[in-house]
């Protein structure tokens, strides 16, 4: 081997280690970032994902920081092994090029390799996939129903309460404190530590549920139920919106769900069913007969 490219190798590997400590770094502070961010909603600047607040939103963040490390070092050997090509067999230093076409030992890695990091990939992709679609046993359930352009939500365990959920203006949002085409007029309210079941339909178009920090996106599909879960591990307000295009007023169609204690939940059902109209009380009572 030569001193030159003995230099060059040391060189490169000097410029890999740099580069891999760089990326280290980032995303150390995007994820710190995203942990200190607002809890449930974006911040203006912010690196990372949304901080998780569900067990299926964390293999999110998981299977996410697999995958940049693999396709970063990818990207890193790729680029290395070009440099390396394009200084070695350079016209000057081989005059005559080689005539070879085939190498076994090279066919066999490059096929052996990337079907090694697919097996590593697939698998914690099927762990999440799993955990995203198969529902546990739900100790209540949520209908959420997209229409143009607001969500309908109907808590059929806890005597059928039903409300429209629209967002707040600017100036509502503003002096209510709220971010600005996230919150809305009436919260989605669930308690902590719960497992619920979210039924999402729609009544008009194609809609769609998402709520980053929970880590879910289902579709609202007329005239058929999809259904998603959730199991919130802290307090707090956490905000979504509709991620289908469904008219004109697509964006100003936004979700706000409240996680309380359990004791605060109750108090809440008690106040929703109290408010019901006598109207309203006799209509499905004779539904119901």
């Amino acid at each position: 081997m030569t001193f030159p490219t003995m230099r060059f190798r040391a060189a490169a590997a000097r410029c890999t280690g740099a580069l891999l400590a760089a990326l280290a770094a980032v995303a150390a502070s995007g994820t710190a970032l995203a942990q200190d961010a607002l809890l449930g909603q974006p911040t203006p600047g912010g690196l990372g994902l949304q901080a998780g607040a569900t067990p299926v939103k964390e293999q999110v963040h998981d299977f996410h920081n697999l995958l940049l490390i693999i396709i970063t070092a990818i990207c890193l050997f790729v680029l290395a092994l070009l440099v390396y090509v394009m200084y070695r067999f350079r016209a000057a230093a081989n005059p005559t090029p080689s005539k070879t076409t085939h190498n076994t030992l090279i066919e066999v890695i490059w096929t052996a390799v990337p079907v090694m990091i697919l097996v590593v990939i697939a698998i914690p992709s099927m762990k999440l996939l799993y955990a995203q679609d198969v529902i546990p046993e739900a100790d209540m359930t949520i209908k959420a129903i997209g229409k143009q352009w607001y969500w309908t939500y109907e808590y059929p365990d806890h005597g059928d309460i039903v409300f429209d959920a629209f967002m707040l203006q600017d100036e509502e949002a503003a002096e209510a404190g709220l971010p600005r085409l996230l919150a809305t007029d009436v919260p989605v309210v669930i308690p902590v530590d719960t497992t619920v079941r979210i039924l999402v339909t729609a009544g008009d178009v194609l809609h769609s549920f998402a709520v980053p920090a929970f880590g879910i996106k289902t579709d609202a599909v007329p005239g058929r139920l999809n259904e998603t879960w959730v199991h919130v591990k802290e307090e707090g307000t956490y905000y979504g919106q509709c991620s289908e295009l469904c008219g004109t007023a697509h964006a100003y169609m936004p979700i706000m769900v409240e996680v309380v204690s359990q004791a605060e939940f109750e108090d809440w059902v008690a106040q929703q069913q109290a408010a019901r109209t006598p109207a309203e009380t006799v209509r499905q009572v004779a539904v119901a007969e």
